[in-house]
């Protein structure tokens, strides 16, 4: 191994950073058992409850819509205070309120606590956007995004298996109680952690309509970060599309079974994890503008849905499959890294929030319009328009250019050092 290389792979051992250990065995924990409640949710409303495809559709809209509706305003309260309690906090009310998911009887009753749920949830995520950059070293933050994503598709690839097992030996509700459980843990452990005071950060209940209003003129006016957001919006409309579709798209167009549909999913989940562990360990992309990653991200997930609707085999489509993981790995990780590192402490929580909001917003409206539209122009054409989306934003983040490097962006004080 040649000493650069060295030097980068040990100045990029995020574990290292206890802070983040703990942070990452937190998340790792609760998103296993996120994955296992909605195992245990399908369950309970398809086969305990007999519902049909109109009460899943109402149970992932009761969980879209607060983050629609709470990601600006939750930015503004994490900016407005401890992040360390506000993680805490939504843990502790996530644990009580899917102890009472597993008591559930009834759709309405379902219908409420994912709300709920999702409420408590829209105020997490922004506070872990500011709490990340505070506990970690900027050079590392790129690994732990990467690590991060990682995870998730570890965690999303091996869920099945272990829901399927709980609810075999125990039934769903024990799922559910693995989840409070996994919340209550991941509490604990963010309880551990130490965070630095931030600056700049009011505390005047008066201001808080400017605070919100202050947060959307920077997200709007920044061209940077609204681009990010806009890009990461119009690859989630676009993703979105093709998951809604994606079972009618192997059952209809590749007319095979749903041992395809299960692989396809999979084969997504292994791209993202190899797009991410390239991410993490190559000194050669931390070279490049994040605009062209970016860009290379957008249009990998664009040329791979197109190519699946326009040659529909198995083979094409798990090729398709793994590009539309890699390209998302590419987006998701790299726009993290922007925009916890350049937006200002002050502004984080809300543009964490409200970038959230926008990704929610374009999901929700992927599954609303997706089937609309493939009544009209088909599957293959839905694929085939959101193909066009993703690669006319491609080229438009091709053309941006970026003042700096995304290894620059990570490492102010390494500039510095050498002036």
């Amino acid at each position: 191994m040649s000493e650069p290389l060295r030097r980068y792979l040990s100045r990029v051992n995020v574990f290292r950073c206890s802070p983040f250990a703990r942070l990452w065995l937190a998340q790792a924990v609760s998103m296993l058992g996120d994955f296992i409640a909605v195992f245990a949710v399908q369950v309970a409303v398809v086969f305990r409850m007999h519902g049909s495809p109109a009460d899943m559709a109402g149970v992932f809209i009761a969980s879209a819509l607060p983050s629609v509706i709470l990601g600006p305003i939750a930015g503004v309260f994490a900016d407005r205070s401890n992040p360390r309690w506000t993680m805490i906090a939504s843990d502790l009310i996530r644990a009580g309120l899917i102890f009472l998911l597993g008591l559930a009887v009834n759709l309405p009753q379902i219908y409420a606590i994912s709300f709920a749920v999702s409420c408590a949830s829209s105020f997490f995520s922004p506070a872990r956007s500011i709490a990340m950059p505070a506990l970690i070293p900027r050079e590392q933050l790129m690994r732990a995004a990467s690590q991060m994503q990682q995870t998730m598709q570890i965690v999303r690839i091996a869920s099945p298996a272990v829901a399927a097992a709980l609810a075999a030996a125990f039934g769903d509700r024990a799922c559910f109680w693995a989840d409070s459980l996994s919340f209550l843990f991941s509490a604990m452990m963010v309880a551990t952690l130490r965070i630095p005071q931030l600056p700049n950060r009011s505390k005047s209940v008066r201001t808080i309509a400017g605070e919100l209003t202050a947060g959307v003129r920077f997200l709007c006016t920044d061209g940077e970060i609204s681009f990010v957001a806009m890009a990461l919006a119009a690859g989630t409309f676009a993703a979105g599309c093709f998951g809604a579709l994606a079972s009618l798209y192997v059952r209809d167009v590749l007319h095979a079974q749903a041992g395809t549909l299960g692989w396809i999913a999979s084969l997504i989940g292994i791209g993202t994890l190899l797009g991410s562990l390239a991410l993490a360990w190559s000194p050669q992309l931390a070279q490049r503008e994040p605009n062209q990653l970016i860009s290379a991200g957008i249009t990998f997930v664009g040329l791979s849905i197109l190519l699946m609707g326009a040659l529909p085999q198995r083979a094409i489509a798990s090729l398709g499959a793994l590009g539309i993981g890699l390209g998302v790995s590419l987006v998701v990780v790299v726009s993290t890294v922007i925009l916890q590192t350049k937006t200002p402490v002050e502004f984080r929580g809300r543009v964490a929030g409200a970038a959230s909001s926008l990704a929610s917003l374009a999901q929700l409206a992927a599954m609303l319009f997706a089937g609309i539209l493939a009544t009209h122009i088909g599957i293959r054409g839905v694929f085939a328009v959101s193909a066009a989306l993703l690669l006319l934003v491609g080229l438009a983040a091709f053309r941006r250019k970026s003042a700096l490097k995304l290894s620059e962006i990570q490492r102010p004080a390494l500039r510095q050092d050498a002036a």
